[in-house]
């Protein structure tokens, strides 16, 4: 639609419905019957897989180029299938880990070893009062330390097995390792300091100060819990740093208007897909991957806000539909 017009929509259209097709029922599948590691990957798997099935027997009538560009010959090198999967093999094993490590009797064992820590200085001595409950409940502050049956635990097993199919030197996987993990630092420690400010909102009576002020919108706050998730994205850049803020706030507003909390929660996460092109960090990878300058930045979030606002005002809208149709 951006670049072409609904023209080009219309020559692309079988191939953008297989891929949401293929997309969104992996999604909602993998979601509701494995959990919620895989969701994505799966999705996205499944959807290339869609598209490459289509390509064997559909072709664009039109192939798309820049103005004063000319169409370009792309010459596709045949692999056997064992040398596909030997390519593949690393999605491979996420995702067969992270399945296993999801198994009942599996999980079930793993979790034998899970330490629980019951937080000194704040377990239970905080008290939830009305109207989030209606008797006065001790606050658990517990924390969970699953080192062995959390998923992150199976991704490193995963990343174990690949460098041992590519036959990655021991030195050579930790200079990877680290090489991330110095990529990530800020990353890492930005995730880290909003997830502290919100368990500090949490227990401190904030969040739910916040959930009960929102609930004065009454029946419009399916639209606006959408929002509140775009809104969080865009100042955070992280939709998990948006269900650490925001996820709770979702869910005493829900209560005490009588919505489905989950309901409300995920349209936490989706309104936050929203904010995401327009957030700070997604605008800077963005332009340092298309080689842009960093004036440009700018020029792009113009250009992105107003799809942005869009779609997110469409999920508010679909939220609505789904809390009351």
């Amino acid at each position: 639609m951006v670049m072409g017009g609904w023209k080009g929509l219309k020559g692309v259209l079988p191939a953008v419905l297989v891929c949401g097709i293929c997309f969104s029922a992996m999604q909602l599948l993998v979601s509701s019957k494995v959990g919620p590691e895989l969701v994505d990957i799966i999705a996205a798997l499944t959807a290339i897989i869609g598209l490459v099935i289509l390509l064997k027997t559909w072709k664009p009538k039109d192939v798309f180029v820049m103005a004063g560009e000319s169409q370009a010959v792309l010459q596709i090198p045949q692999h056997g299938l064992g040398r596909t999967i030997f390519a593949w093999s690393p999605y491979i094993y996420l995702v067969g880990f992270v399945l296993v490590w999801g198994s009942g009797v599996l999980t079930g064992l793993l979790n034998s070893v899970t330490v629980a820590i019951e937080w000194p200085g704040l377990h239970n001595l905080v008290l939830r009062g009305a109207p989030v409950v209606d008797t006065p409940t001790p606050y658990a502050a517990v924390f969970n330390l699953n080192w062995l049956s959390a998923g992150g635990t199976a991704c490193a097993l995963a990343t174990v097995a690949a460098a041992l199919t590519f036959k990655v030197s021991f030195v050579d996987y930790f200079k990877l390792l680290f090489s991330v993990l110095k990529q990530l630092a800020f990353s890492l420690l930005t995730i880290a300091t909003v997830l502290g400010l919100s368990y500090l909102m949490n227990y401190s009576g904030m969040t739910t100060t916040l959930g009960l002020a929102f609930a004065v919108t009454g029946g419009l706050f399916p639209y606006f819990s959408a929002m509140l998730g775009w809104l969080a994205v865009f100042l955070t850049g992280s939709d998990t740093s948006a269900n650490a803020l925001f996820g709770n706030l979702q869910v005493v507003t829900a209560n005490q208007l009588g919505l489905d909390p989950v309901l409300m929660a995920s349209a936490n996460s989706a309104g936050g897909v929203m904010g995401k092109m327009i957030s700070l960090q997604s605008l800077a990878v963005a332009v340092a991957a298309t080689g842009m300058s960093r004036s440009e930045e700018g020029k792009l979030f113009r250009f992105t806000f107003k799809h942005s606002v869009f779609l997110g005002s469409l999920l508010g809208l679909l939220t609505m539909a789904y809390a009351y149709l």
